[in-house]
């Protein structure tokens, strides 16, 4: 009965036209039309895997440990974080799940948007990595911002929600991103108290996220 509801649901979303926008050629829909197919986004997902995984195979095993350091969390910060990544896992299913705009503007969008985030998210990994590791990571993109890793990863992920043309997949994102808020603020709080001081006066001058933000 819920199934169905849902599904009425949907259906009344297409039938008032709310279900999609098109803007020079560009369509975003609410829920598209899932299917595994070769032509889907997890081609542009496996862009994000690759430079991750490759990462974590030539960096150093302690700067590796450090990228995933999570001491000193406490439980509500380590549940709400899980409940982040469960959203962001959705994400990546409706993207594993959903084809790319072919033919489409989204595409040639998303992938310029994603191909953006890459680049950052390389060069942020790199500053990570030829950081002491009795420093705080100060360098690089990290002048501009705390956490320039998961913005850029966040970039991604966008431009490949943009080129499937998925409302549902981004807004998955968004609620994984809203949660994941919490992991960040614990990773803060663990570098304040190896930090102390250098790491305070940092936070001070260098914005959470990006720009004034």
């Amino acid at each position: 009965m819920l199934n169905q509801d849902f599904k009425e649901f949907i259906q009344s979303l297409n039938d008032n036209h709310i279900r999609y926008l098109v803007t020079g050629g560009m369509k975003m829909e609410l829920l598209p039309t899932l299917k595994i197919g070769w032509l889907n986004g997890w081609l542009l997902l496996a862009l994000l895997g690759l430079t991750e995984g490759t990462s974590f195979l030539v960096f150093p095993k302690e700067v590796v440990a450090r990228l995933f350091d999570r001491s000193g969390w406490s439980r509500k910060q380590a549940t709400l974080t899980v409940v982040g990544k469960l959203f962001a896992l959705a994400c990546i299913t409706l993207i594993v799940l959903t084809p790319l705009q072919v033919g489409a503007s989204a595409l040639a969008i998303g992938t310029v948007v994603l191909a953006l985030g890459l680049i950052g998210m390389i060069k942020a990994l790199l500053d990570f990595r030829n950081t002491p590791l009795d420093q705080p990571v100060t360098r690089g993109l990290y002048r501009i911002s705390r956490h320039p890793q998961i913005f850029m990863a966040s970039v991604v992920l966008l431009g490949i929600c943009i080129a499937i043309g998925s409302w549902l997949a981004l807004f998955m994102l968004l609620l994984g991103r809203l949660f994941g808020h919490f992991s960040i603020l614990a990773e803060e709080e663990a570098c304040l108290r190896r930090y102390g001081d250098a790491y305070r006066a940092y936070m001070e001058r260098v914005p959470r996220y990006f720009l004034f933000f």
